[in-house]
């Protein structure tokens, strides 16, 4: 049987999370932007799949492709490390400084990643700027300014709305990464993983990474969102709310419950 225990994925949960910890930052930075570019290829596969099958769950059942990319390879994606880094801490296996700049870095590597791969998919979908009429340009404008100016017209409301989003969003990706270790075959691993990670897409959550792809990149599609739209009204609180998610929901509860000597 190639099924490990939650004991054992916690354990090993915590080793993961003391590493990557303390990873040379040019290795963050490098995992960190491979992280960011696969998220942006699947999340434009899942548009183009939802897009073509006229059925929004079809594309959500593609989107984990990145996401087991980035598990089976060992990546560096901000938001699972939201989860294992703080079993680490618990654990007194690292400390709160390694985890801070861990996050910065992850962050900003998976900043890179997507922007990145916004900027190339703008350049070849709109053929160098001179036409901007396909159908997944105006579905990314439509999703990105939903994310922002949707809730920019509610206000306070909306930044509550954004906020709880973003804590169930992560919850349910912190537990593709735990899901993600359930198994010592890549098969195993994939199908376990899939789980939470279709149940996120398929929900509309907020991924502060997917959304670093996403708004950007409708931006450079023409969409009437600004900077401040994108930082204050999606990119701030959704990355605040997946921290909360991943660090309590996933790794304070599963390390409290599994990972304590008994």
């Amino acid at each position: 049987m190639d099924y490990k225990s939650p004991y054992d994925i916690v354990k090993d949960l915590i080793q993961s999370g003391a590493i990557k910890s303390k990873l040379a930052v040019k290795d963050i930075l490098i995992r960190g932007f491979l992280s960011g570019a696969f998220l942006a290829f699947s999340t434009i596969l899942a548009f183009t799949v939802a897009i073509q099958s006229q059925q929004g769950y079809i594309g959500a059942i593609a989107f984990p492709v990145g996401f087991a990319m980035i598990i089976l390879l060992g990546l560096e994606l901000v938001t699972g490390n939201f989860a294992i880094i703080p079993m680490a801490v618990f654990a007194k296996q690292t400390s709160m400084f390694w985890l801070v700049r861990n996050w910065t870095w992850a962050f900003l590597g998976n900043l890179m990643g997507c922007t990145f791969l916004g900027l190339l998919f703008s350049i070849y979908i709109t053929k160098l700027g001179h036409h901007y009429d396909a159908e997944i340009v105006q579905k990314i404008v439509a999703i990105a300014e939903e994310k922002t100016l949707v809730y920019k017209n509610e206000g306070s409301a909306g930044l509550l709305i954004v906020f709880v989003k973003a804590i169930l969003c992560n919850w349910m990706v912190t537990m593709g990464v735990v899901m993600g270790n359930v198994s010592t075959s890549t098969t195993g691993k994939i199908l376990a993983l899939w789980l939470p990670v279709f149940t996120f897409f398929t929900l509309g959550l907020e991924h502060s990474v997917v959304n670093m792809f996403v708004i950007p990149t409708a931006i450079l599609l023409k969409a009437n969102i600004s900077l401040s739209d994108w930082w204050w009204w999606n990119q701030i609180p959704v990355t605040i709310g997946n921290c909360i998610g991943g660090a309590f929901f996933t790794g304070a509860l599963l390390y409290f419950s599994f990972g304590r000597k008994r």
